[in-house]
Parts: structure tokens; C-alpha cells; sequence
């Protein structure tokens, strides 16, 4: 909580110091109103998504919340799952199975203490039970680290920058010669900037998205040992997925190569890094 806080408190400083500077060049008016609306836009969207997340990630993949065992392999996997979240000091969270044939899990939620692991059935029957429990020690670092959380707000300062930047060129364009403003261009213009910087911006959460996922590799290393985590990862690369695009930052997957729009590292870049420990 306290570092949500702080990364709270460091983007509002952000914000401030933006408008300082516009009111250093006179731009402190009608920019800084924009700049305002542009951040209750870009945070709106992203907040809205952090907190339907959970709900949202059970009825894509069809998670079915585990409430009482019905067989060892259930009840292994809550005793896993509370063992874990208790070295982290976290409130258990719910532990969730969904059907699919290839080895993934993914952990979301709100808050630390309101989260949801769900691993499918793939990985159930494709993993041993160490690898099993480093894919979760991995979910819970992710947990642990307040990765949801953090990546939320991180795009929430990129879709203001985006609205803001976008909508501040539009209007210097759609301004005529005459002095008045075409509401057509502006639009249109503020549309297009829109797209754009959004591609662009996209590669700073991206970068951001990769970087975490060496973080909760190394989380889960230090939790059940690095051994345990490389060779789930090398499992992994027998064929991971299976959820749907909008939830692929949200599983244990990686790529065959890295790329500047992944959301995780490849596999053997990060199986390079655990060994490097």
C-alpha cells in the first residue's frame, strides 16, 4: 500500500510540475483544464479495468473458484497457494482452475489481499508438482509486488500524456488563419495523434511489462528456489497460451524472441536471467 501511495503521490507531482511549466509560458489556462481532463480520462479506463479485472478474468477463461477440494490435487493446490501467500504475509487469495489444454496460469485483482490465481488444466497435467509450484510462487510475486496495481497506474500516466499531447497538437492544427478552430479537423486530428502516440507510449508499458516479469521470475526463485522456476520455464516451452489477447500480459507464458511490443521476455532470456542469479 505504501508503495501504491508513493506512486500515486510522484505521478500527481508529475502532473504539477507540467502545469507549472505551462504557466511558466503563459499556457496555463485552457492547457492546464486539458491536462486535467486528460488525466481523469486516462486514469478513468484504467481504474474501471483494475477493478473489474478479477471478475472479468473468471468469465473469459471460465475460472471455477476452488471453495472446498474435491480431490488431492485441489486441495494440494490451496495448501500451495496459502503456504506461499503467507511468506509474502498476503491474505490468501482465491485459487481458481479453468479448462484448457496449454500450460498457463495468470494471477489479477484490485488490492494485494483481493486477488485471484487461476492455473488451467493443462498445466495441472503437463507440470510436475515442483514446476507447478514455481509457475504459482511466480503468480504470487506478481501479487506480492503489486505488479496489477503498478502497471495500472503506469498506464493510466500514458493515456493522459497520450489524450493530453494529442489533443494539444490537434488544436493548434484545426486553428485557421482567421483565427477560428474547425471542430472537423480537431477530430479528426486529435483521433489520429490518438492512435499514433498511443503506439508509441505502448512500448514504455511494454518495456515496463517485461521488466516485471524478471521481477516475479526471481520473486518466485527466492520462494521455492531457482532451480524449480527454470524448469517450469523450460517446460513452458513445450507450448504455453490459450488466453484470450486482452489477459496475455496476465500469463506465466514468454515469446520465442524478444520483442519491443512483448509483454513478456522470451523464455530463454529469462531462464539466461534466473541462471545469472
Amino acid at each position: 500500500m505504501k508503495r501504491i501511495f508513493l506512486f500515486i503521490i510522484t505521478n500527481i507531482a508529475v502532473l504539477a510540475v507540467v502545469r507549472v511549466i505551462l504557466a511558466l509560458f503563459g499556457l496555463d489556462g485552457h492547457s492546464g483544464s486539458a491536462l486535467a481532463t486528460a488525466a481523469v480520462i486516462g486514469f478513468s479506463g484504467s481504474i474501471v479495468s483494475l477493478l473489474m479485472s478479477k471478475m472479468l478474468a473468471k468469465q473469459s477463461v471460465g475460472a471455477e473458484v476452488i471453495t472446498q477440494p474435491h480431490n488431492e490435487a485441489e486441495a494440494w493446490l490451496l495448501e500451495t497457494v496459502a503456504a506461499q501467500a503467507k511468506q509474502w504475509n498476503l491474505k490468501t487469495p482465491e485459487v481458481a482452475i479453468y479448462h484448457s489444454p496449454e500450460l498457463n496460469a495468470f494471477a489479477t485483482g484490485a488490492t494485494k489481499n483481493s486477488s485471484l490465481v487461476a492455473v488451467s488444466t493443462g498445466l495441472l497435467k503437463g507440470m510436475t508438482r515442483d514446476e507447478v509450484e514455481a509457475v504459482l510462487a511466480h503468480e504470487m510475486a506478481h501479487i506480492g509486488n503489486g505488479d496489477m496495481v503498478t502497471l495500472t497506474l503506469i498506464q493510466g500516466v500514458v493515456n493522459t500524456f497520450v489524450i493530453y499531447f494529442a489533443r494539444l497538437v490537434a488544436g493548434v492544427v484545426a486553428q485557421g488563419r482567421d483565427g477560428e478552430s474547425s471542430s472537423g479537423v480537431y477530430f479528426l486530428v486529435s483521433m489520429v495523434l490518438q492512435v499514433l502516440f498511443g503506439f508509441l507510449a505502448s512500448f514504455i508499458v511494454m518495456w515496463f511489462s517485461r521488466q516485471r516479469e524478471y521481477r516475479a521470475d526471481a520473486g518466485a526463485a527466492k520462494l521455492v528456489g531457482a532451480p524449480k522456476m527454470i524448469a517450469a520455464l523450460q517446460r513452458l516451452k513445450n507450448g504455453s497460451g490459450g488466453l484470450p489477447k486482452q489477459m496475455d500480459a496476465m500469463g506465466i507464458g514468454g515469446n520465442e524472441r524478444d520483442s519491443l511490443l512483448s509483454t513478456h521476455p522470451s523464455l530463454d532470456n529469462r531462464i539466461a536471467r534466473l541462471k545469472g542469479l
